[in-house]
């Protein structure tokens, strides 16, 4: 009887220790074109099997390229995370473009397939998918809404666009044709009724806030979900007051994509 009761009381303790998980950062690696590319993920407290959980797919901006699997986390979302992520009850995906890369072709691919892989492995509804960039992962957050409309219930994008002034290789938005006039209305058109937040600061000299503007209006003149915040004072580096700000993540996981008939 004595033994049993311990077994008993060992196994209760697993199973508080079990519930009781802190939220915490997991490394994890995929392989693609014979390339090996390793991404963060944010595991919420008291993740479990037993249900599905919403995903945010975070995408950093130049500064934090490389092949450290570190360098990501030190701006955005990951710090606000650190701070407030026992309160967070979402999986976040956190893949690092390579140096001199930006949030196309491969590392796009890339990208996408450590979401996935993190859906499968993580129990993540696909009704529930987020995207969020800032800088030139704001740029990628465009770049992926424009190639996979319909895959995000809502976004949140700071201090990106679609062009930049000085034809920075790093900030633009590719596939875009060359002869389209208006090339913030023709993304607008093409990303799907996407719910979408934009951020930038009023005197951001990297990402002038006339990209935002122009991303805004677009959106707005076609009738879509969309808000705009701009940070008074503010240079380029919005995105601590952005992922700071209190309505965001109660407005975005109130969007959920329809269920898809079986």
């Amino acid at each position: 009887m004595r033994k049993l009761l311990m077994l008993l009381g060992l196994l209760a303790a697993c199973a508080v220790s079990h519930a009781a998980e802190p939220a915490h950062f997991v490394s994890r690696s995929l392989q693609l074109h014979g390339e090996t590319y390793r991404y963060q993920v944010f595991v919420p407290a008291g993740w479990t099997s037993g249900q599905t959980w919403p995903v945010v797919l975070f995408l950093h901006g130049s500064g934090e390229r490389g092949s450290d699997n570190q360098a990501q986390l030190s701006q955005g979302l990951p710090p606000w995370l650190k701070q407030h992520g026992e309160d967070f009850a979402a999986v976040v995906v956190m893949p690092q473009a390579p140096p001199d890369t930006a949030w196309e072709g491969a590392t796009e691919q890339m990208a996408l397939q450590a979401l996935n892989d993190s859906v499968e492995h993580w129990h993540g509804d696909r009704q529930r998918l987020y995207l969020t960039g800032l800088s030139m992962g704001g740029y990628g957050a465009w770049q992926i809404a424009l190639n996979h409309p319909g895959m995000f219930a809502a976004a949140a994008i700071i201090c990106g666009g679609i062009h930049h002034p000085n034809d920075d290789d790093r900030l633009y938005v590719e596939g875009i044709p060359v002869d389209v006039a208006d090339p913030y209305a023709w993304v607008a058109a093409h990303i799907g009724k996407l719910p979408t937040w934009i951020f930038n600061g009023a005197i951001d000299d990297v990402v002038p806030p006339a990209e935002s503007h122009r991303m805004h209006a677009a959106l707005l003149a076609r009738g879509d979900e969309v808000r705009y915040t701009e940070f008074p004072g503010v240079g380029h580096g919005a995105w601590p007051m952005a992922y700071a700000t209190q309505e965001l993540w109660p407005w975005m996981f109130a969007h959920h994509l329809p269920r898809r008939a079986p």
